[in-house]
């Protein structure tokens, strides 16, 4: 099955996930668990800025008792409600009132619990981050050494722990997961090394992602902005990368002053992947803005107190998301999430070095 405009907007990982007729938002089959820790962020505000705005939830019910999320039909999902409410009070309707009509499953090689099939009959709708966005280039990128909850079986764990040992995981805390990189009309002459071709798209799986070490890695990065090899990145580029590290530096800010411990989650990297749409909305920035954003190269300051989203501004140039939270929760008085932390210290660093020769 080729990839439609609506199926490239999603997460490069996310088998089972659905979209609604708009493409505004998503609904993903989840367990209670990841239904639960979404409903508890309305206590967390700061670090709820940093993942996907949660809408409310669905039932995936079906003739049968349940719904395995990696087989469902999605032209017989029923929802609870028409309207999805949403965390502001106002209310999202979807198309039908009866079924998500036309929301295709996302094919990708990666599946939910390690090739395990989800069996469920609850789904969360999230934003679809990269919705807006003409042509969005999306990079996934694993958090944490470790990758496994406490209740994970020991065979499960094993599995975990030798996967992140045989990856960037295991030194670095982070693991490139998929991207896709809109090549802007350039000819791409059918699969290459590492990737496929489609839709005008290079799209990197999983494998990808576990072929590289932490001398390779940077390698990774510098596909996604379409770099030259070891050269300091410029222009576009540069600017959208000093724009990704203030993300990078406010949701370390929020992480390091909350307690959890979150196994397994993800950052979701999205761009304006079209350069003419690019050029035209960082041209389009209000003055004020951008020497707010200027290039320091060296290092790049922290700007975290008073850092509200301004309203009614130009297009999204980019975008940062933390996701997937299947094994996830809050554990006051435990401290800061170190594991998750390692992986984020990491992303920051190898962002940084993007800017400098290697």
């Amino acid at each position: 099955m080729s990839f439609g405009h609506r199926e490239l907007m999603m997460p490069p990982h996310s088998e089972g996930v659905l979209s609604d007729p708009s493409g505004i938002v998503v609904i993903k089959p989840c367990k209670e668990a990841e239904i639960d820790f979404y409903q508890s962020t309305s206590s967390h505000p700061h670090f709820a800025i940093y993942i996907p705005t949660f809408m409310g939830t669905l039932s995936l019910s079906t003739n049968a008792d349940s719904t395995s999320a990696a087989d469902a039909d999605p032209s017989k999902l029923t929802h609870a409600a028409t309207m999805i409410p949403t965390a502001a009070g106002s209310a999202i309707p979807l198309e039908s009132p009866h079924t998500i009509a036309q929301a295709p499953v996302v094919e990708s090689a990666w599946a939910p619990s390690n090739g395990a099939k989800i069996t469920t009959d609850r789904a969360i709708v999230l934003e679809n981050v990269a919705a807006g966005f003409k042509k969005p280039n999306i990079l996934d990128v694993k958090l944490g050494k470790r990758l496994w909850d406490d209740k994970a079986p020991p065979a499960k764990r094993a599995r975990l722990e030798q996967a992140s040992e045989e990856t960037t995981c295991g030194l670095l805390g982070l693991r490139i997961e998929g991207m896709r990189i809109w090549q802007n009309g350039d000819e791409v002459d059918g699969d290459g090394d590492g990737f496929t071709s489609k839709d005008g798209y290079k799209v990197y799986g999983k494998p990808y992602g576990r072929s590289l070490s932490v001398e390779t890695i940077r390698q990774g990065f510098e596909e996604f902005f379409l770099l030259e090899r070891g050269a300091p990145a410029k222009g576009l580029a540069r600017k959208v990368i000093n724009r990704f590290l203030e993300d990078l530096d406010g949701l370390l800010y929020v992480l390091e002053r909350e307690e959890s411990r979150i196994y397994s989650a993800s950052l979701l990297f999205v761009y304006e992947g079209d350069k003419e749409t690019l050029k035209s909305t960082l041209a389009a920035e209000p003055e004020e803005d951008a020497l707010k954003r200027a290039d320091n190269n060296e290092t790049h300051e922290e700007t975290h107190e008073g850092d509200d989203d301004d309203e009614g501004g130009p297009p999204a140039v980019q975008a940062l998301k933390l996701i997937d939270f299947a094994h996830a929760e809050w554990t006051p008085g435990q401290g800061p999430d170190e594991n998750l932390l390692h992986g984020l210290k990491s992303t920051i660093k190898l962002f940084e070095g993007l800017l400098k020769s290697s």
